[in-house]
């Protein structure tokens, strides 16, 4: 997408979904005057606040106006929902723990539905000013594609799915290559392809043709760049790779990967390490200040031994670290060796009960606040266990480019407990892999709330 365009589109976003909330608070105000004329000023203040930050918290940690997201209307709308509903959690959990008297609850509700129906209004808005901006002259590119063949099929399919500012108008190639049908019509033949795009007046040439392939390729760039041409060159890689790759650039020289690594990026890891930081305090607060001496003299009582249990697992970039969990066995000697099968006699009583309910890994919660591990990730394994599943699988030590996990897209698809043969743990790897390649803040959240949904339900593998 052109970057002009991105921007604008995104900035019209943020500030109209803005301007609406506030308009919706507004309005909410009035209509509780009608039903209430006793309230407290410096409270709703307050509220306004909050929730305008709360807002602005949430659309930046979920990515809610990427250009991935704005390009296609549903899309859009799902995450918008799915957006609107955290922030209605993050702003009840405020109102939660502020526990004001002096809001009312009628405010709350007229508020909060007042909001969601302008949001759908301004979903409906973007539809417009799209549409508007895709009219524009500035805005909107005339784009051919020279050569037909398999690559150029494919860029023209992209060009329909995802560039809203672009309109293909056909190709470039000569007749006697041509052997099968196209969506789009054959403009002109290789020769008089720039010639015919400056009659046609477009903006931008995508040759999915190499100079390597067809020496006259220059000759087309140097009479792009006279006729005011932008020309880009699309290479076909698959004829040295055969998998899929991710092109990046350190300044002018590209730099080939072998996968997509959202949290390469120094924004994506920031917005992780909030996510992180913001529920692990919130466990820590909470949850763990009880937890921890309540669980721990049942510990006592049940079996000698700490409270805690550490061991060393391998962490991100294969770096060993200080794993915590509440000790949910006897002392032995096995523990660093010896993986827990089901029935196994060195669980404790109580350190059934712990299992079984996903309670031993709380601890966990201060291994992410120092920064050892994430809430989400692929489950750290023994020292000993990534020595031998490294032998096994092949990919196996990608899955330590993140962080551990408390839990993990492979966890919630059933992949967790006992490792009894090669395809368990290969199937963990592959959906550690599939998380690593297309992790976002969402997708972090949801596997929470599954998490969550799955400790509740019960897990059989849980033992």
């Amino acid at each position: 997408m052109n970057q002009l365009f991105r921007r604008y589109l995104q900035i019209c976003l943020i500030l109209l979904d803005l301007v609406l909330l506030n308009t919706s608070y507004i309005i909410a105000i009035i209509l509780l005057s009608f039903i209430n004329e006793h309230y407290v000023l410096y409270d709703y203040l307050i509220l306004a606040v909050t929730i305008n930050i709360c807002w602005v918290f949430t659309i930046f940690l979920t990515g809610l106006y990427i250009e991935k997201t704005i390009i296609h209307f549903e899309p859009f709308i799902k995450h918008t929902l799915q957006v609107y509903l955290l922030w209605i959690i993050s702003v009840l959990s405020f109102l939660f723990f502020v526990k004001s008297q002096q809001i009312s609850r009628y405010f709350i509700l007229i508020f909060m539905l007042l909001f969601a129906i302008s949001l759908l209004f301004n979903r409906f808005i973007y539809v417009g000013i799209r549409n508007y901006f895709k009219k524009r002259f500035y805005f909107f590119n005339r784009v051919m594609i020279v050569g037909y063949n398999e690559t150029s099929a494919k860029l023209a399919s992209y060009f329909e799915e995802d560039a809203i500012n672009s309109n293909l108008i056909g190709f470039a190639e000569d007749e006697i290559k041509i052997s099968e049908l196209t969506h789009y019509p054959i403009l002109s033949n290789l020769k008089e392809a720039i010639k015919t795009a400056t009659k046609l007046d477009v903006q931008e040439v995508f040759s999915t043709i190499t100079p390597e392939q067809n020496l006259h390729i220059y000759s087309l760039m140097n009479q792009a760049e006279k006729a005011c041409i932008r020309f880009k060159i699309v290479p076909n890689l698959s004829f040295f790779l055969n998998k899929p790759i991710v092109v990046d650039y350190i300044r002018d020289l590209p730099i080939l990967s072998l996968r997509n690594e959202p949290l390469e990026d120094v924004g994506n890891r920031v917005k992780k390490r909030m996510l992180d930081i913001t529920i692990s305090l919130f466990v820590s607060l909470f949850f763990l200040s009880w937890m921890i001496p309540l669980i721990g003299l049942l510990i006592l009582i049940d079996s000698k031994g700490p409270i805690f249990f550490s061991q060393k697992r391998t962490g991100k970039n294969n770096k060993p670290f200080n794993c915590l969990k509440f000790r949910s066995m006897k002392i032995n000697q096995d523990s660093d060796n010896l993986q827990a099968t089901k029935s196994d006699a060195r669980i404790t009583k109580i350190g059934k009960i712990l299992r079984k309910t996903s309670l031993d890994e709380f601890p966990q919660f201060i291994n992410v606040i120092i920064g050892e591990m994430s809430i989400v990730g692929p489950r750290p394994h023994m020292v000993k266990h990534t020595s031998d599943y490294s032998k096994i699988i092949d990919e196996y030590m990608i899955r330590h480019f993140l962080k551990p996990g408390i839990t993990g897209w492979a966890q919630i698809k059933g992949y967790r407990g006992e490792i009894t043969n090669p395809i368990q743990i290969k199937m963990r790897v592959a959906n550690d892999l599939w998380y690593l390649e297309n992790w976002n803040v969402w997708l972090d959240i949801k596997i929470i709330f599954l998490t969550i949904y799955s400790v509740f339900k019960g897990d059989k593998n849980a033992f």
